[in-house]
């Protein structure tokens, strides 16, 4: 991939962020919430966080599961205004950031287990977010590796030994 097409893709990245941002500064305005939206790039999506006042916890519903759908409203509204599916992710009162914490020490720990016993482990059914940070965590620890197994809703990961 050419220096240019980087650079394009980059700024296609923040455009779609930017739309994100319009549309949810319109959503908080109809709620009459209070947020500040912060908009960044990590890698090949757009991040769109929204912190401010208690009221924010609303949009975060009972484990994320309103925060998956504005997210992906969200990403219905930009998706109509360029044209192209969006993959940004959005973070609502860093709740993102502090599962992904929590997800990561599981996987570490899940991970010390079958190092400890050798045998393999399976986890609880997760959403495709909580199984990537699972296997992000397991890819980073030697003599462990991880799979996924089983179909929405109930798909889990697999904790291997080496």
């Amino acid at each position: 991939m050419s220096k240019k097409n980087i650079e394009v893709s980059e700024e296609r990245l923040v455009e779609e962020g930017e739309v994100a941002g319009d549309y949810l500064e319109q959503l908080l305005d109809i709620l009459d919430f209070d947020g500040d939206i912060d908009l960044d790039v990590e890698g090949d999506r757009a991040i769109v966080s929204i912190d401010g006042s208690e009221d924010l916890d609303r949009l975060v519903g009972s484990d994320g599961a309103v925060l998956d759908a504005v997210q992906e409203l969200t990403r219905l509204a930009v998706q109509q205004e360029l044209g192209e599916r969006s993959r940004l992710m959005l973070d609502i009162s860093g709740w993102r950031a502090a599962k992904r914490e929590a997800l990561t020490e599981a996987g570490r720990v899940a991970a010390q287990r079958v190092l400890e016993s050798g045998e393999s482990e399976e986890l609880e059914p997760m959403t495709p977010f909580e199984r990537k940070v699972i296997h992000d965590a397991i890819a980073e620890i030697e003599g462990v590796s991880s799979d996924s197994t089983g179909v929405e809703p109930n798909r889990r990961v697999v904790v291997l030994p080496d």
